[in-house]
């Protein structure tokens, strides 16, 4: 008898949205994480007394397109989502202040009054590609299969759309931008966020990234009460309640691995537990390195690009709410703020990631969520953190020990450029670089997106051709999380499809 149907290592929001479909269907599942509490990078903790920090991802974007809060009914379990609107602030070093709203005309109004014609431009451009930008979002709702990627994009509106489109698909969405709008602001404000998956705007057949914007308007932008943790929270209980379990600092030493089948999985302490299936929501090179270093695994190494880190974050307790020298509107903290002068800006800073040197003019996007959720700061406090891009985990120079306290003066250099005098707030800091994001979140290289988002792993080439549908080559191993489709970010897709497909192999006994 087994312990259970389906072991599942690792608990990243990827696979207790696995876990939680899979229970909710009446197999017996059971969790392992080796940190204290779930989540992975989705978790919340009270670093200062009063004050809640994010340890990873923080906007809720992805997810807001999927059906998984309604379909888990994740209300149930303590889920409140607190929207966002505006979107995204950005404010500008000469006075200038752009809103994105949700409301897709209210922004074209808003962006006309800043410069005439860009409103229009804006409006025209989402209108455009918005039928691109949910076909994308179909294709990640399904495993990477020819069939499902050819459904989304050529039947779903008709092959000579996609084919008219193709050419402008392929570009650098830096490219795209500088075609589509004539305001150096909003093409920053634009570029920077499409940067937030790891590509630059140089980068060749990225366009993608910034196709993707006019879902923004869609699904908007929302906050769980209490923290991003509160999503992993909530999908635990659910597990719970469907008679799963979840074992918080149980860390897995390896794969049970037994005539090319695996069987079950070994914890540190000696104890062992077997499964009809085992699912691994981990980095996938912890899989290959530590769990089951076999040669079938092995053989994938070569083919991951984990690249050299990506960006870093400061966390900062504040003991007054953020004040922007280019706007006084309460509006300004609420949504998410671009702190970007041009589409340079960015390319300077990934040239010097090209390098090996950290960024020194980088561009931030800062997050006030205290604005909209009092219980992340104390009365009259506030909760800012910072993410800067881009920096890498292996410097040509030095370590990160020798560089933290530079970058961290750094940023709070580029972001009293915009909000001056913020330091004599400041009661606690938590800095995280790629080196810290490796060691305490298990994300290798500081890449938050485990591997690179490069359009050579996307798709049916995540994690590489072959391995993309979450069922693997090895019997009984089945994968999830953003080592597989489609990639990071806050989304659970990659739990929810290989939930599904489990599920047609538990059903159907081919396990």
């Amino acid at each position: 008898m087994h312990d259970a149907d389906v072991l599942v290592v690792g608990s990243g929001h990827n696979a207790l949205v696995a876990a939680a479909y899979l229970a909710r269907a009446g197999y017996r599942v059971m969790v392992f994480e080796r940190r204290p509490q779930p989540g992975g990078a989705v978790s919340t903790i009270e670093y200062l007394p009063g004050y809640r920090f994010d340890l990873g991802g923080s906007a809720h974007i992805l997810i807001r397109l999927t059906p998984i809060v309604e379909e888990l009914e994740l209300h149930r379990y303590g889920l409140e989502y607190l929207e966002l609107d505006p979107l995204f602030v950005a404010p500008f070093e000469d006075g200038e202040t752009l809103f994105i709203y949700r409301d897709l005309e209210r922004t074209a109004a808003h962006l006309e009054t800043h410069q005439a014609g860009e409103g229009e431009a804006y409006f025209r451009f989402c209108q455009t590609w918005q039928p691109f930008a949910e076909a994308v979002c179909e294709a990640f709702l399904r495993p990477p299969t020819p069939w499902a990627i050819s459904r989304a994009f050529a039947f779903r509106r008709g092959l000579p759309r996609w084919l008219w489109s193709l050419p402008r698909i392929l570009k650098p969405f830096g490219q795209v931008l500088e075609e589509a709008f004539r305001s150096t602001k909003l093409k920053a404000l634009m570029a920077w966020m499409a940067a937030q998956s790891g590509p630059p705007p140089s980068e060749p057949l990225s366009a993608p990234f910034v196709l993707w914007h006019p879902l923004y308007h869609k699904g908007g932008i929302a906050r769980p009460r209490g923290g991003s943790g509160m999503l992993s929270t909530a999908l635990q209980r659910c597990i719970v309640a469907h008679g799963g379990l979840v074992y918080t600092s149980t860390p897995v030493a390896k794969l049970l691995y037994h005539n090319g089948r695996v069987q079950g999985i070994a914890l540190h302490n000696g104890d062992t537990y077997t499964a009809r299936a085992v699912l691994c929501g981990t980095h996938l090179l912890e899989l290959i390195d530590h769990l089951l270093p076999i040669p079938e695994l092995q053989a994938l190494r070569p083919l991951l690009r984990v690249g050299n880190g990506f960006g870093v974050m400061l966390r900062l307790a504040l003991n007054a709410p953020v004040r922007y020298a280019a706007t006084d509107s309460p509006e300004a903290r609420i949504g998410l703020q671009l702190l970007c002068r041009s589409v340079d800006q960015i390319e300077q800073a990934y040239g010097a990631y090209r390098m090996g040197q950290p960024a020194q003019d980088p561009p931030l996007l800062a997050m006030t969520f205290s604005a909209i959720d009092d219980t992340l700061a104390p009365p009259g406090g506030e909760v800012l953190w910072l993410w800067a891009q881009y920096f890498p985990y292996a410097l040509n120079c030095g370590s990160w020990e020798t560089w933290a306290p530079q970058v961290e003066k750094c940023l709070l250099d580029q972001f009293e450029r915009y909000a001056p005098e913020t330091r004599k707030h400041i009661v606690g800091a938590l800095f995280q670089h790629p080196v810290w994001l490796e060691r305490e979140l298990g994300l290798r290289h500081g890449n938050v997106m485990h591997l690179e988002m490069s359009i050579d792993q996307m798709f049916s080439l995540r994690p590489a051709l072959g391995w993309s549908a979450y069922r693997t080559p090895v019997r009984g191993l089945y994968l999830t999380g953003a080592s597989t489709h489609p990639g990071g970010g806050i989304m659970g897709a990659s739990g929810r499809n290989a939930a599904y497909l489990l599920l047609e192999d538990l059903e159907r006994g081919r396990l």
